[in-house]
């Protein structure tokens, strides 16, 4: 297994400098990295690492999701409170209706099948998203109108409500009564996951400071790893109490980094921030090459190219439900266009749930699957390609 993760670290750190200095997004080596280095192309990867890939992956996305969080002013949200809920939830929706009526024509899938696969399809990927919105934030690129703060937030949400949906619709395709109940758990997550974890923040706060006032001196160094610990035992919570108590834990994460950023002076977030930002370096290598080795290119060739359109034409509609969630707000019309662009890129949702209907034996499974590692090819690099190339042209630089 060190084998696989020097060769992960190493080769995905090179091919992405070399795409760096091609001037595309980096994460195109990492994807292409995992592809390469995966089981469906030279197999180089250890079995081990496979197994606990979507552990790894989602450690990676908890640093990021802190470091978001340690970025995020709450004050500033408040300014777009409606467009930040409607993000949320509206350009999903708008995409899982596209599938609904597209799937139908273009792969003879049945209504609940193409809304099915349209769950699969319209999360947006946080772990393309939000390390680029908090580098929009630190380099004060439309932060006066809150727009990274927006998205953050929005895309924050987006993913659990897409995965609520994505179970009801899968009950559904195995001939089980769909459970409507489910879907009042996508309310009761968003509010009880930001609770639990400003709660968790203000207690860790306090323990901070009390061993502060004690000249107890704790290295930020430490913070992290205690911060990290924490993180990790949330999101574990939501698994284990998800018969009891719905609650997303990555949203407590994030809700718990922005409480620590709120009572906590500028000197030490900044420092806490700056240590997470290196922390990354390591996890955006280790996550996207992991989700490049999910990717088997043999499976393109059974979608074709009414998969291609599908793709865009879900793409259109999600644009059309993310103009209008934007549009309450005052906005120019390519700060709206820059908000599009940021709600392109799919990756880690798709790959951690594109293979769920295949495993269960469902006759659409294997399109499924395939529609998913089209998208993240597709819709990964041209999203981190639009954000990357467009920010500084389409949005205000503050400070």
């Amino acid at each position: 297994m060190l084998i696989s993760l020097g060769l992960i670290l190493l080769i995905g750190m090179g091919l992405a400098q070399v795409c760096k200095k091609l001037k595309i997004p980096n994460i195109i080596g990492m994807l292409f990295t995992g592809i390469v280095l995966g089981p469906h192309f030279l197999n180089l990867l250890d079995n081990k690492i496979l197994l606990i890939s979507p552990e790894l992956r989602k450690m990676a996305l908890i640093v990021i999701l802190i470091k978001a969080g340690l970025s995020l002013d709450i004050k500033d949200l408040k300014k777009v409170g409606l467009s930040a809920v409607l993000l949320s939830f509206l350009p999903a929706s708008f995409e899982i209706l596209a599938y609904v009526i597209f799937a139908r024509i273009f792969l003879s899938m049945t209504l609940v099948e193409g809304a099915m696969l349209g769950a699969v399809m319209a999360a947006v990927s946080p772990a393309i998203v939000v390390p680029r919105m908090v580098r929009l934030m630190e380099e004060g690129y439309g932060v006066k109108k809150s727009i990274p703060q927006m998205i953050l937030a929005g895309a924050s949400c987006d993913d659990i409500f897409v995965l609520v949906l994505f179970s009801s619709f899968f009950s559904m395709a195995k001939g089980q009564d769909p459970n409507l109940m489910s879907l009042f758990k996508v309310p009761l997550s968003i509010i009880i996951g930001i609770l639990l974890g400003a709660l968790v923040g203000y207690i860790l706060y306090l323990f901070f400071e009390s061993l502060y006032e004690k000249d107890e001196y704790i290295r930020n160094t430490v913070k992290v790893i205690i911060i990290l610990a924490i993180s990790f035992i949330l999101c574990s919570g939501e698994d284990l109490l998800k018969d009891i108590i719905p609650f997303s834990g990555l949203l407590a994460v994030v809700s718990m980094a922005s409480l620590i950023r709120i009572k906590s002076n500028d000197f030490v977030v900044e420092r806490l921030g700056q240590k997470f930002g290196k922390l990354w370096i390591f996890a955006e290598i280790l996550l996207f090459v992991l989700v490049g080795a999910e990717v088997d290119i043999s499976y393109m060739t059974k979608i074709g190219p009414l998969g291609l359109i599908l793709i865009f034409a879900g793409l259109i509609f999600r644009s059309l439900g993310v103009f209008i969630s934007v549009n309450p707000g005052k906005l120019k019309n390519k700060e709206k266009l820059f908000c599009i662009f940021s709600y392109l890129p799919k990756a880690t949702v798709q790959a951690a749930i594109g293979s769920v209907a295949l495993g269960a034996g469902l006759k659409s499974g294997m399109a499924i699957l395939s529609m998913a590692v089209l998208g993240i090819i597709i819709t990964a690099p041209l999203g981190a390609f639009l954000i990357d190339l467009s920010y500084k042209k389409f949005l205000q630089k503050n400070f």
